[in-house]
C-alpha cells in the first residue's frame, strides 16, 4: 500500500498524573493508502476527534509520530499543517468567515498554498469557483457575492466543504459534518462528499456515530475505544458487513457490551 497518512504508536494524556488524568490514545497506529475514504467509528470518548485534532496539531503527543505523505509532521506547527489538510467540523459555523461572500471565502481558500497575502479574486478564478458551485446543485452559483453568513446549514456545510477540498489538500478530515443538518440535507452533503472524493481521488477519513453510513460510505471501516484501534475492516469482510454484525464484532473486540455506552446509531 503507497501510504499517504502512516500514525505509529500515538500516545496522549491529559492532565497527566493527577486525579483528572485522561488518557485520550493509546498506542494507536494506523496506515492510511493514497486515495483511501476510511470512516471512523466509536462510543463518546472512544478517541475519534482527539485522533484528528493530533493530526492538525492542536496539541502534541507524548509519544509516537505522524507522516503525511512520508514527512513527519509530529512537531509541526498546526497552521502550517493546515496547508496539507482540509477539515469539516460538525457546526457548519466552523471554519467560514461570515462576514465575507462565497466567493471570498472560496478565494481565500483556494490561494492559502501560494500566497501568505490577501488575495484579489480575477475572471479565470470566478468562473472556477462558479463552475464548483454548480456541482454541488444548490444554486449557489447565482449567489456567490453572498455573505456566508446569510446561508443555511446546509448550503454552508457544502460551500466549507468545497473550501476544504478546493486546493486538493493531502489529506482530508471529516468531523461528523453532517450531524448538525436535518436527514434530506445531511444526506445531500454526504452524496457532494463522495463525489468530490472520488472526483479528486482525496484521502479521507470521516468520523460518524451512524453505522449505516459508515458501511455505505468509503472502503474501509475502523473503530475506536478507549484511545484505540479495536476494529478494522475492508474489502469482502466489510462488503457483507451488517451493523448488527458491527456491533458484534466491537463487543467481542473490546471486551465489554454495548448497553451502558453512549454508542451508535443503527
Amino acid at each position: 500500500m503507497n501510504a499517504q497518512l502512516v500514525i505509529t504508536h500515538l500516545t496522549k494524556k491529559f492532565e497527566a498524573g493527577t486525579v483528572n488524568e485522561k488518557i485520550a490514545l493509546q498506542d494507536f497506529s494506523l496506515e492510511v493508502g493514497k486515495g483511501e475514504f476510511i470512516t471512523i467509528l466509536g462510543s463518546n470518548g472512544a478517541g475519534k476527534s482527539t485522533l484528528f485534532n493530533a493530526i492538525l496539531g492542536k496539541f502534541l503527543p507524548d509519544a509516537g509520530s505522524i507522516l503525511l505523505d512520508g514527512e513527519d509532521i509530529t512537531y509541526r506547527k498546526d497552521y502550517k499543517r493546515a496547508l496539507n489538510i482540509g477539515c469539516l467540523y460538525q457546526n457548519p459555523l466552523r471554519g467560514t468567515a461570515p462576514n465575507m461572500t462565497i466567493e471570498e471565502n472560496l478565494a481565500l481558500a483556494y490561494t492559502r498554498k501560494s500566497t501568505h497575502h490577501f488575495f484579489a479574486v480575477n475572471r479565470k478564478d470566478s468562473a472556477y469557483f462558479r463552475e464548483l458551485l454548480a456541482t454541488l446543485e444548490l444554486g449557489l452559483e447565482d449567489r456567490m457575492k453572498t455573505k456566508m453568513g446569510l446561508l443555511s446549514g446546509g448550503q454552508r456545510q457544502a460551500a466549507a466543504l468545497l473550501m476544504a477540498t478546493i486546493a486538493k489538500p493531502k489529506l482530508l478530515l471529516l468531523d461528523e459534518h453532517t450531524a448538525a443538518l436535518d436527514p434530506a440535507t445531511a444526506q445531500k452533503v454526504l452524496k457532494i462528499t463522495r463525489e468530490i472524493i472520488s472526483r479528486d481521488n482525496l484521502t479521507a477519513l470521516m468520523i460518524t456515530h451512524d453505522m449505516n453510513q459508515a458501511l455505505a460510505f468509503g472502503s474501509r471501516t475502523i473503530m475506536m475505544d478507549s484511545g484505540r484501534l479495536v476494529l478494522d475492516v475492508s474489502g469482502e469482510e466489510r462488503a457483507g458487513m451488517t451493523p448488527q454484525k458491527l456491533v458484534e464484532l466491537f463487543a467481542g473486540t473490546a471486551g465489554h457490551g454495548l448497553s451502558d455506552r453512549t454508542m451508535l446509531s443503527v
